[in-house]
């Protein structure tokens, strides 16, 4: 069930905003680009073309998460952003993102959508910490998020199986007086 005080975090370029079953079509349309999901992890061989159904999934999925938003720039979708593992004890919690438009990528989108949400997780939620993995070969996403403030505190060595090749995930971590605004 979706959370009726998800908040819409506005950026110069991006917001981000609950989803809503109108954005089934606009994900769709977006497919699956294999090289984007070989940075998630996804065997590149192996990505097959997004179907109705698993754009209505991936749309309800961040309907129902209280903690999970829409990324738009320029009025389109093009990716989604969310906190899990969320400790309200020890103020931490991991935070993913996926830009899936091709055509966003390389923009500073992806780290405007991270200033938002860490904004809002440090400032609203009262957390102190975030964490993320992030695979050793995404130099874009390793740089997204070193502009947010993250610090690669760690690597879990071969820890992703990708095409038949290991790869090692960096551990990132961010705490509240770290985030760059």
């Amino acid at each position: 069930m979706a959370d009726q005080h998800k908040p819409v975090l506005q950026g110069d370029t991006v917001t981000l905003r609950d989803a809503t079953p109108l954005d089934v079509q606009p994900r769709f349309a977006l497919g699956n680009t294999p090289e984007i999901h070989a940075m998630f992890g996804a065997d590149p061989a192996a990505v097959r073309d997004i179907t109705p159904e698993a754009a209505d999934a991936w749309v309800q999925s961040h309907i129902d998460d209280p903690h999970s938003w829409i990324i738009e720039a320029n009025g389109a979708l093009i990716g989604g952003i969310r906190l899990y593992g969320i400790n309200y004890s020890d103020q931490r919690a991991q935070l993913a993102i996926g830009i899936i438009d091709p055509k966003a990528l390389g923009k500073g989108l992806g780290t405007q959508a991270m200033q938002l949400l860490a904004a809002h997780a440090f400032d609203t939620m009262g957390l102190h910490r975030l964490g993320c993995r992030v695979l050793d070969f995404n130099a874009r996403a390793i740089a997204a998020y070193e502009k947010v403030g993250f610090v690669v505190e760690g690597r879990e060595r071969e820890s992703a199986l990708i095409a038949g090749e290991w790869h090692d995930d960096l551990i990132l971590g961010l705490l509240d007086r770290d985030l760059n605004r």
